[in-house]
């Protein structure tokens, strides 16, 4: 194999007697349920347009949903490339909030080196943000305008795809894009991309930061999480604490694969790279002012 070959000798999977997914279809369907109804409600009171709240609620669950679904499966693929024994995705509904605690798959087989940890661990955000960033432009373009202060965060990055929008649809001075349910949902999966590139634990960047760093990678979770504690206390946006409280419930430390001794080869150092600079232009102190 070349070296920056990504099929780094995959295990063949067995294929064992196929099972209908009635469970992941009904966590689903109840998640587009529970999502349909906070983008419903949601309509009456953060977004200023002229349509039903059955179209508000279909429009923000099937972006958000299209977004978590396209992520996981970016691990389902890879993990199923590495010959790693995988679910499909489960998605969590919950009847407040943002209407869903997301999805996940599940492993149900060890990873076996760190090269494919790092292939199924960073190609969950990578398949997110190849739809969410389009959908957040596409509801940027559809929003509606008023004098009043933006209600999204401070990313960098959504912080620049909105100032070049407001630029292309030549606002008036003082005026601002609203929110969409569109470009609400897409900004929400931006932002929990950005919470799982974190590198500690069980997050997507914890897998990247470990199959780069090995043992290493301890010390940047424990920083993460202290930066997260940090944030809550200058934002006062409580749920840094909540986040920062499931890293530590599931761990900081990530647990090793069959094969650790195998390195990472340039082409995935320079993804790792990229990772980081993903979280950098990702991230925001304060996400959310809209719910101030």
């Amino acid at each position: 194999m070349p070296e920056d070959s990504f099929a780094d000798t995959p295990r063949p999977l067995a294929h064992p007697l196929f099972r209908f997914p009635w469970l992941n279809l009904f966590l689903f369907f109840a998640t587009l349920f529970s999502t349909m109804f906070v983008g419903a409600l949601l309509g009456n009171s953060l977004f200023t347009l002229e349509m039903p709240a059955l179209v508000t609620g279909f429009l923000f669950a099937a972006t958000l949903l299209l977004i978590l679904g396209v992520h996981e499966l970016g691990h389902y693929f890879l993990a199923r490339l590495h010959g790693v024994d995988v679910s499909l995705p489960y998605f969590i509904p919950v009847p407040f909030g943002l209407g869903t605690f997301g999805a996940f798959i599940r492993l149900r087989s060890p990873v076996q080196n760190r090269r494919a940890l790092f292939d199924v661990g960073l190609a969950g955000p990578l398949a997110g943000l190849a739809v969410a960033i389009p959908l957040f432009i596409v509801g940027l373009l559809l929003a509606p305008v008023q004098r009043h202060p933006s209600l999204y965060g401070d990313g960098l990055l959504m912080t620049g795809l909105i100032w070049l929008v407001e630029r292309l649809r030549g606002l008036p001075p003082g005026h601002h894009l609203m929110l969409h349910p569109i470009s609400f949902a897409a900004y929400i999966g931006l932002f929990i991309t950005a919470v799982n590139l974190l590198p500690a634990g069980q997050l997507d960047g914890g897998h990247v930061a470990y199959a780069l760093l090995g043992r290493r990678s301890l010390l940047l979770a424990i920083l993460a999480v202290l930066l997260l504690g940090l944030l809550g206390l200058a934002t006062g946006w409580t749920s840094w604490y909540l986040w920062a409280g499931l890293i530590l419930l599931f761990g900081l430390r990530h647990p090793p694969t069959l094969d650790d001794s195998q390195a990472l080869n340039r082409l995935r150092q320079g993804l790792g790279v990229v990772a980081f600079l993903l979280l950098l232009l990702l991230f925001g102190a304060d996400p959310f002012p809209v719910f101030r």
